[in-house]
């Protein structure tokens, strides 16, 4: 594919690509939107460095893409509800994600991606691994594809939000999604289940639905579908999470590592 306006740099031969030639800080011309969703689009993940973005330039920047989602398990700043802070620090007992997840997989239609600009970090540690879901399900043999069409599963919230914040009486999202998904831009087909969410196949034994999770969750952590990015102050990643998974790695305690994200709304999955 062609780039006219931006320097796109592939990462690995399945996923992730950092992106050079635009400021975020700044309303994007037509031309550039086009490109950097093209570039969303091939590469699943992409990658800026040297950003400076304000809140609003933050917000305005995710709108291109889509109206914004609201998260439905952690609150978002006083001020701009749309954008959720993630921070951990000396006095933090955990970090968001840092188990390998898509975003609100719970949700009846989950984001379409989400928009990490990193303001604080550590002198080493704290990168973030994406994995790709496409790759995860073109090399499943055919038999295995077979079995999987047509099945769904269950995305439930409640038991990764109920074991954080344990003293709030609350009933977080549950939705049930095909476990092979077709992404609406690309077409391809990924898995859509993940370790942090998916709680069971429907219509399967119990014995027989967490077997296949479980080889499911192995295969798609393979490190040949990986790409792992180190984050340098105002970097920003844009992950569509519609056909990949990631992980925060928490390897800096108990020094300070701080951002903002914002999440695309997404549709129903198909």
């Amino acid at each position: 594919m062609a780039y006219d306006v931006l320097d796109v740099k592939p990462m690995t031969r399945r996923i992730g690509a950092e992106i050079f030639g635009i400021d975020l800080g700044k309303p994007l011309s037509n031309r550039q939107f086009e490109e950097v969703h093209q570039a969303l689009t091939q590469y699943q993940v992409i990658f800026f460095r040297d950003q400076e973005m304000d809140h609003e330039a933050h917000k305005a920047f995710g709108r291109k893409f889509g109206d914004l989602a609201i998260h439905s398990g952690v609150p978002g700043l006083p001020d701009h509800p749309e954008i959720v802070a993630i921070h951990a620090d000396a006095n933090s007992k955990f970090v968001a994600g840092e188990s390998w997840h898509s975003d609100l997989t719970c949700d009846p239609e989950p984001p379409l991606g989400s928009i990490l600009h990193i303001k604080v970090l550590p002198e080493e540690g704290g990168d973030t691994c994406f994995a790709s879901m496409y790759a995860a399900y073109e090399t499943l043999s055919d038999k295995m594809k077979a079995y999987l069409e047509g099945l769904s599963a269950e995305h439930d919230a409640n038991p990764v939000y109920k074991a954080i914040f344990p003293d709030i009486d609350r009933k977080y999202n549950c939705s049930v999604h095909p476990i092979v998904r077709t992404h609406p831009v690309s077409g391809r087909k990924s898995l859509f289940v993940n370790p942090s969410y998916t709680t069971r196949i429907m219509g399967l034994p119990k014995a027989e639905s967490t077997a296949i999770l479980n080889y499911l969750y192995q295969h798609a952590s393979n490190p040949d579908f990986q790409v792992r990015f180190r984050w340098r102050k105002n970097s920003v990643a844009f992950w569509d999470n519609r056909c990949t998974w990631h992980q925060a790695i928490w390897d800096y305690f108990p020094d300070t590592r701080t951002g903002y994200r914002v999440t695309v709304a997404g549709d129903k999955p198909f």
